[in-house]
């Protein structure tokens, strides 16, 4: 259950990737985990929600075990971004929305930081919901209200519902089982599914951001009319702890703690939002933004080059003990990734499997790891990377039996021999590749004339353009490109700024990208978003390859109607297995670990940072705030 956090950038404790997942209980679940009790006859009132298990925290708990309850209030953090902003907007799929909105909006419910999956009250205090799951209904707390002083309605819910899935293709999708939201009493807001049985999708509704209907809706300081359809730079009203202090239009975002915030004493807050201001700094270039790091101009530094972790961090401010330097595995310990260059598969020349595995045994990962990456990081071979989800060796036991019942739909190699990569590292290695990458093209039907590979038939070179999202990644596509030269395809790497990127992504401009997909030990309905045939049809979405296959779309179902977790482990060994042999994309490599370092003279971490996340900047505080407190 992909989460809208990422999607806004939203500052929750060390989400380095864009979206999260969320789903799948366990085997004695007959409905989402509960820790409030009721008749039969009576509404029963959830607190919490937890997709595997039950929550770790019981009604009435006092805090997240991961947060300092003393932790002082005060100081400034300044936060870092690349590349730049053009909304304020957060519902919008137009347009580059700043980073840290999620300071100033709230979601219904919220996830802890210490638990794969649960989640508990923020706007709404509980949630009920039938024994079919056929609807949830979410229950208001009186005392939420924006930052202008107006309550937060079920109007509020209802107008920010229909205008997400309205005017967002993404958030259409992500709700697509979500027939309507209604008013269903004074602080009431029922949410009708169009189908039965779905166990996440009370969870993926508590996820549902508010904005305030109200302001929206009326004129700006100039009598100029506010548009939520539209982009905007003005300052909006939320909910959250924090309200927009200060914009410069592309650049800079300073965000200020709001002391009225409703919710400051709300147990899910204890110990959070302690910075009086958070300033986001925007960068065009990530060694420009590197060197302000070191400057001492940005307080924290998610690092993101293997080379510069190992080469760069002799400065003075290193030595002298002022910047500490970690890396943390807390982010990836409930997290799978794929991350991978990604043919668009609405291209002729990229439907058949043979030239998509053709181009893998051109990537070379082990030279790429000896020579640019300093044996930092490790092949990917799972959609699933890094978890239990991921295919383990040939299809065995339940697994089997789910793949057997859709045979026809699969690739016969799923039955005999599990995934794997191709190996280089050496030049003796690298030529067998080679050879083998023009193999499977004549198999094809490619063939190469004067120094060029061709379409046997046609005549036309196999030529296209990998399209990046900054320079990070240059060097591997260059690398790339320059192996693919070398049996004669033609291959440029085309790098843009993010607003460049963003709508060609989204408009399917491109023939290959670098992309990720995190996933959780809980996949669900966001693998229909992943690798859903209906997502491939829909600008905007997730499946950004464009993969549209039956037998594929049939296992997201499994995976989304899995029964228990044994089932839903099974289901995904299965669906990963797939999407391996059909070979959608070229993995490329990972660490379980982020390197992390920060001005330790300016911020602070806390002593136990969450099981599953870093935490910044929500639950760190300031130094100057620490020698006030003591």
């Amino acid at each position: 259950m992909q989460t809208i956090r990422a999607a806004l950038r939203i500052p929750v404790a060390g989400l380095a990737l864009a979206a999260l997942s969320l789903t799948a209980f366990a085997a004695d679940n007959p409905a989402p985990a509960t820790t409030a009790s009721g008749s039969a006859a009576q509404p029963v009132w959830h607190s919490s929600l937890a997709l595997i298990g039950s929550p770790k925290y019981p009604d009435g708990f006092k805090r997240f075990d991961y947060v300092d309850p003393d932790a002082p209030k005060g100081g400034n953090v300044n936060v870092s971004q690349t590349g730049s902003f053009d909304t304020l907007n957060p519902i919008l799929s137009k347009g580059d929305p700043a980073a840290g909105l999620g300071f100033v909006f709230e979601s219904l419910f919220t996830p802890s930081l210490d638990e794969v999956d649960s989640s508990y009250g923020l706007l709404a205090s509980a949630v009920s919901y039938p024994p079919d799951i056929s609807s949830a209904t979410f229950r208001l707390r009186k005392e939420a209200k924006f930052s202008d002083g107006s309550a937060v309605t079920p109007d509020d819910v209802v107008w920010s519902f229909d205008n997400a899935v309205e005017l967002n293709p993404q958030q259409h999708f992500y709700y697509r089982h979500v027939k309507s939201a209604k008013k269903t009493g004074p602080d009431e807001v029922t949410f009708t599914f169009d189908e039965k049985n779905n166990r996440e999708l009370p969870s993926i509704v508590g996820q549902l951001m508010v904005l305030p209907k109200h302001w929206w809706e009326a004129k700006d300081k100039n009598g100029k009319q506010r548009s939520i359809k539209e982009t905007t730079l003005e300052a909006p009203v939320g909910s959250g702890p924090y309200v927009i202090a200060a914009v410069d239009p592309g650049s800079k975002v300073v965000f200020k703690r709001n002391p009225d915030y409703w919710g400051k004493d709300l147990n899910v807050n204890v110990g959070s939002n302690n910075f009086d201001t958070v300033t986001y700094s925007y960068f065009a270039d990530r060694n420009v933004e590197f060197q302000s790091f070191k400057a001492g101009n940005i307080d924290y530094w998610a690092e993101n080059r293997a080379k510069r972790w190992a080469t760069e961090y002799d400065f003075p401010a290193v030595k002298q003990g002022k910047i500490t330097r970690e890396q943390l595995p807390n982010p990836y310990r409930s997290m799978g990734v794929m991350v991978a260059f990604v043919p668009n598969l609405r291209e002729e020349k990229f439907k058949d499997g043979r030239v998509r595995r053709a181009l893998n045994y051109c990537f070379d990962f082990e030279d790429l790891n000896r020579t640019i990456f300093y044996n930092q990081y490790q092949r990917i071979d799972s959609f699933f990377f890094g978890t239990p989800l991921a295919a383990p060796g040939p299809a065995t036991g339940a697994e089997k039996q789910i793949l057997e019942a859709i045979r026809d739909k699969v690739p016969p190699e799923v039955f005999t021999q599990a995934y794997t990569n191709p190996v280089g590292g050496t030049p003796e290695k690298l030529r067998d590749n080679l050879r083998k990458a023009v193999q499977l093209f004549h198999e094809a039907g490619y063939e190469i004339r004067d120094n060029g590979m061709v379409n046997a038939r046609s005549g036309k070179p196999f030529s296209f353009e990998i399209l990046l999202n900054g320079d990070t990644i240059e060097p591997v596509a260059l690398a790339f490109a320059k192996n693919l030269r070398r049996i004669g395809v033609n291959v440029s790497v085309r790098t843009v700024d993010p607003s460049s990127y963003i709508n060609r992504v989204r408009s399917r401009a491109f023939d290959m990208i670098y992309n990720a997909w995190p996933e959780t030990l809980s996949p669900g309905n966001e693998q229909a978003e992943f690798w859903g045939s209906d997502a491939a049809r829909r600008d905007g979405s997730q499946n950004y390859g464009g993969i549209a296959d039956p037998g594929v779309d049939a296992l997201v179902r499994r995976v989304i109607f899995s029964k228990d977790r044994d089932d839903l482990v099974a289901a995904t060994h299965a669906l990963d297995r797939v999407l391996l042999a059909h070979n959608y994309v070229i993995p490329s490599y990972w660490r379980q670990a982020q390197p992390t370092a920060y001005w330790n003279t300016r911020i602070v971490q806390p002593k136990k940072l969450p099981e599953y996340s870093i935490g910044f900047p929500t639950i760190w505080w300031s130094k100057t705030a620490d020698k006030d407190k003591s």
